[in-house]
């Protein structure tokens, strides 16, 4: 067991663990997150999506010891002023949830993607997005409602 300070959605957090626990694990049973969740535990799915440092990593594959002095950020933390980001409005406005359990990983991997490129293109969307997985098949209305939060 180690001391560790985390720096999650911009308030420090302090905690004892392993230093080859997943990052995941920290968020969601040690700081009772509700956001990222626990998908496949092989960084294959994207429903643990965090953003470190600005860029989205699956925190079910990160260790803590990797993500001392590092910014955190969860879905919690993109909100502003408890208001939701321009990405999350827009995936209300085009309706694109079903089940919801993936949404995490869309939302954050298209939020870092619109910090880095305001305006992609379709095909940047869809590279930016690739590797992430909807069972529900929602894929035409998240590619608008990120569209849709480039255009915001």
């Amino acid at each position: 067991m180690a001391k560790f300070e985390l720096n999650v959605d911009g308030k420090p957090h302090a905690l004892d663990a392993d230093a080859e626990m997943p990052l995941l694990y920290a968020l969601r049973d040690d700081l009772g997150l509700k956001n990222p969740r626990f998908g496949c535990g092989l960084a294959q799915c994207g429903a643990c999506t965090v953003l470190i440092d600005g860029e989205p990593q699956r925190s079910c594959s990160i260790t803590l010891a990797s993500v001392m002095d590092r910014k955190i950020t969860t879905l919690a933390g993109i909100q502003k002023d408890g208001k939701p980001h321009k990405v999350q409005a827009a995936f209300i406005e085009e309706q694109v949830p079903q089940c919801g359990y993936c949404l995490n990983g869309w939302v954050m991997t298209s939020v870092a993607l619109l910090e880095r490129n305001p305006r992609p293109s379709d095909a940047q969307i869809r590279d930016a997005l690739s590797g992430l997985k909807c069972r529900c098949g929602t894929h035409v209305a998240i590619l608008r409602a990120v569209k849709r939060a480039a255009m915001a």
